[in-house]
């Protein structure tokens, strides 16, 4: 088990500096297809106490999100913000830098409450981190909500979007992006963008994934 004092220094032995494609204005810890942390196991990181890493990857939902806020900086300037899954902190770096009042992320995975961190530092923003459940409770008090690439497995979207919904009754604003997964809902929501995000084979299934950044109405 990895403690908490060496999450920051598992990240950086890692990753690198770099920008993602879609965002080319900010800076993220991230890892290469052709590290090692992408190569092991699921046995082998649970043999380190490790979950999936998927605070080390620009996911396409994502960036497509992140640019949608650097893009029109209305939609979220002077608002408390919510960044749910958050992963690398793509999406809550992107809505500080667009002028977010504040911004909590949040994701169960302790690990991303470090990467964050790095993230933040690395892009002159702050910002808050939980790794406690949102979905356990009634939505928190939020102006916006984003989430990024959450439909990929069916019980979980089927949870996640009955959360935001419940989100967005109480007087949240939502937005999502999401780059066509299988499980994510084909109507009931507004598209705001669509964008062409450049991804790996490694990755995804393509070299480029087309991905769309939505609204519930």
């Amino acid at each position: 088990m990895i403690a908490p004092e060496d999450r920051r220094r598992f990240i950086l032995d890692h990753t690198r500096p770099q920008a993602p494609p879609h965002t080319p204005e900010l800076i993220l810890h991230l890892a290469d297809e052709i590290t090692p942390i992408w190569r092991m196991t699921e046995e082998e990181l649970g043999e380190i106490g490790l979950p999936p890493p998927f605070w080390a990857f620009a996911w396409a939902g994502g960036q497509a999100l992140a640019r949608y806020l650097l893009d029109h900086p209305q939609t979220v300037a002077g608002k408390r913000v919510v960044d749910f899954a958050s992963g690398s902190g793509l999406v809550a770096i992107a809505a500080m830098k667009a002028g977010a009042a504040e911004v909590l992320a949040a994701d169960i995975d302790p690990f991303c409450g470090a990467a964050l961190a790095l993230n933040a530092e690395a892009n002159g923003v702050e910002a808050s981190f939980t790794d406690r459940d949102l979905l356990d409770a009634a939505p928190p008090a939020a102006d916006l909500i984003l989430a990024g690439d959450i439909c990929y497995e069916k019980p979980l979207a089927e949870r996640v979007m009955a959360w935001l919904r419940q989100a967005r009754t109480a007087g949240s604003e939502v937005l999502i992006g999401d780059p066509g997964r299988t499980y994510f809902p084909k109507t009931g929501l507004e598209q705001l963008a669509e964008y062409q995000v450049p991804t790996t084979r490694e990755l995804e299934d393509m070299e480029v994934k087309r991905t769309r950044v939505w609204r519930l109405p």
